[in-house]
């Protein structure tokens, strides 16, 4: 069974992706072409400049044009329902605020606004990688670790609203020298997040070797035969299969497709099935997983169809 989606309701839908360090906006109009495309940096630690940088690139979006138009927003982080607040956003200045009502009120319109996740996967299973599958998880590798659920044309939220926030679990299956404490940035131990996203295998990179490299110079240097870097993407494609596996051992997608900046690594599509299936509480261990079809415009794309959900 396919997902299925609403139609456009209206002229154009209209997404913006809230990130820590840039924004991207798209404008799409209903024969799914993108008229236009923006992105500029993110104002950080100030809240009511963000507000007023993303009020501003929506008036740009609209192009212009009088048609009748739709905004959704993906952000780093969730709207608490019972507070109607910010959560859980890296951005960490963003939490605790009415985000979405005070740009509502900016903006003079109603708008749907979403974890930056769950666009993503939702751009996926409408016209990505994952389209035609019932179910699709998404998964976020880089600066941090999240992830989003869609099934049935519905994103898998939760009364939290905190649906696939895998990267804020403990790492699964710890090996000894794993046991140690790491200090998440959302105040607890040993989450997922401090061992798979790119600053945390950088940091196990200088741990290990004494160097100071980013994970891309990391995969750099693994192409180029270094055996201590190749090493240190040995130990992030383990803790990420474990990871992944503790994750399908729960909800059973019938596709994963991975994203954020990690995701281009190429040994993950040829490796990562395999370490993923001793860890499978299944006979079956094969796990489909694909690249994202919309790269790192995924995140942008799903947000502008937040209205078509079913």
């Amino acid at each position: 069974m396919k997902l299925n989606f609403k139609p456009p309701a209206t002229d154009l839908r209209i997404g913006i992706d809230l990130g820590g360090t840039k924004i991207a906006g798209v404008t799409l109009d209903q024969s799914e072409t993108v008229i236009k495309e923006l992105r500029i940096d993110s104002p950080r630690n100030d809240y009511q400049k963000t507000l007023t940088t993303i009020a501003g690139l929506v008036d740009q979006l609209r192009y212009g044009s009088a048609s009748s138009f739709t905004v959704g927003l993906g952000i780093p982080g969730a709207i608490a329902p019972s507070l109607q607040r910010v959560q859980n956003a890296n951005s960490t200045w963003l939490n605790d605020q009415t985000l979405q009502s005070d740009l509502e009120a900016l903006l003079g319109y109603e708008i749907q606004c979403a974890n930056d996740a769950n666009c993503f996967v939702l751009s996926e299973a409408y016209d990505g990688s994952a389209a035609g599958s019932r179910s699709a998880f998404g998964v976020i590798l880089g600066t941090g670790c999240g992830g989003g659920f869609i099934i049935n044309a519905n994103l898998l939220n939760g009364p939290r609203n905190i649906g696939g926030e895998w990267g804020h679990n403990p790492l699964p299956w710890p090996e000894a020298n794993e046991v140690g404490a790491r200090t998440c940035w959302c105040g607890l131990e040993n989450c997922i997040e401090t061992w798979i996203s790119g600053p945390a295998m950088a940091h196990d990179h200088l741990l290990e070797t004494g160097e100071t490299l980013t994970a891309q110079t990391i995969v750099k240097h693994a192409g180029s035969r270094d055996n201590a870097a190749q090493a240190t993407l040995d130990r992030h494609l383990n803790r990420t299969a474990r990871s992944l596996a503790h994750v399908i051992n729960i909800l059973d997608p019938e596709v994963v497709v991975l994203g954020g900046g990690l995701s281009a690594m190429e040994h993950l599509y040829d490796r990562l099935e395999a370490e993923m299936a001793p860890y499978i509480f299944s006979a079956d261990r094969k796990v489909d997983i694909r690249q994202p079809r919309w790269g790192d415009a995924s995140g942008v794309r799903g947000a502008a169809r937040l209205w078509q959900l079913a």
